[in-house]
């Protein structure tokens, strides 16, 4: 008898979740909206050359909601490699970007200079 009833409690379970709504969604970072804006930045300042890959630098929280992605890029500028980081600011409450901005960091031979 306890067989059966334990048999006919998961037949149930297994059925009714079977029905169930499943979101079985790949999880992207949260950063990845983020990171497709920096992209087309880059692509707008550098139209010549071709974007595909960034290096996600990391988040820094500047308040409770606020917080700034950085992102990596190398770049060709007047036939030498450029090494630029797009900043962007953004509200992680509302999802809301706030500002953005594009810094050159210096190359090895450029820094004895």
């Amino acid at each position: 008898m306890k067989k059966k009833m334990f048999l006919t409690c998961m037949s149930l379970t297994i059925l009714f979740g079977a029905f169930l709504p499943y979101k079985a969604k790949a999880q992207q970072p949260d950063y990845e909206k983020y990171g497709r804006i920096a992209i087309a930045v880059i692509k707008e300042d550098f139209p010549g050359d071709e974007v595909k890959e960034y290096i996600y630098l990391g988040r820094k929280k500047i308040s409770e909601t606020d917080v700034v992605d950085s992102f990596e890029f190398q770049v060709t500028e007047k036939g030498k490699p450029a090494t630029l980081v797009v900043n962007i600011f953004h509200n992680i409450k509302e999802n809301k970007l706030l500002s953005l901005t594009v810094e050159k960091k210096p190359q090895a031979q450029d820094q004895g200079r």
